[in-house]
Order: structure tokens, then C-alpha cells, then sequence
């Protein structure tokens, strides 16, 4: 599946579930969150490379205090749900050219379905 095509599919899902319920697998999401870990850190808010997800949902794209966001990122007017989440998940610099992160993204929609449902839960 292309990159077009499997954000196409990303963003169907997340515009077709409701925003507080995602279908994904939160245990399989946990798994794949792995490839996160690196950068990122969701039980608590402690930044390392990438910034803290602890709290993600709801908040405004580049405001977490403490992290260095790029100018893109801090001037997007996103705010994290999960239609965003799951088009950024899927293919990051074409959701917001100009962004640091270096993930290239998630392909498979399941992989981006349970990565959602993992970072409601793990989030909050």
C-alpha cells in the first residue's frame, strides 16, 4: 500500500469512529509503541527527544512546556485527537512538512489503529 493510500485509510478511520473510542488493540499498540520508546515517554512527562505523549489527547500541537517544537509544528493549530493522530502516525512529513520528527510513519492501518487505542489508554 502506498503512503497516499494507507493515510487515505488512516484518516477514513479516524473520521469514522468517534473521537473518544478507537477500535484498535491497545495491548498490540503497546507492542508497536516500542518504536517509539527511543524519543518518546508516555508515563510520565518527562521529554527526551521527541516530547512527552503523557496527556497527548486534546492538546495543541507545540505546546508542551519544556520542548523544543519546530516553528511548523508550533504554528500547525493541531490540536491531537484522533483523526490528527491518526493521519500524523501514518505519515508525519506529509501531515506537517517541516516537523523534526524522523519516524517515517506507520503503514498498516491496523498498526496505526492500535497505536491510537494504546495512546488513549497510556496517556491519560
Amino acid at each position: 500500500m502506498n503512503m497516499t493510500k494507507s493515510m487515505g485509510v488512516a484518516i477514513l478511520l479516524a473520521v469514522a469512529l468517534p473521537q473518544t473510542v478507537w477500535a484498535g488493540d491497545a495491548a498490540l499498540g503497546a507492542k508497536k509503541f516500542a518504536l517509539c520508546k527511543a524519543c518518546h515517554e508516555i508515563s510520565t512527562p518527562k521529554n527526551r527527544l521527541g516530547p512527552s505523549l503523557q496527556g497527548v489527547m486534546g492538546r495543541k500541537a507545540g505546546t508542551l512546556e519544556g520542548f523544543k517544537f519546530s516553528d511548523a509544528m508550533k504554528n500547525s493549530g493541531v490540536t491531537w485527537d484522533v483523526a490528527t493522530l491518526a493521519a500524523y502516525l501514518a505519515n508525519p512529513k506529509t501531515f506537517m512538512p517541516g516537523n523534526k520528527m524522523a519516524f517515517a510513519g506507520l503503514k498498516k492501518p491496523e498498526d496505526v489503529e492500535n497505536m491510537l487505542a494504546y495512546l488513549e489508554e497510556a496517556s491519560k
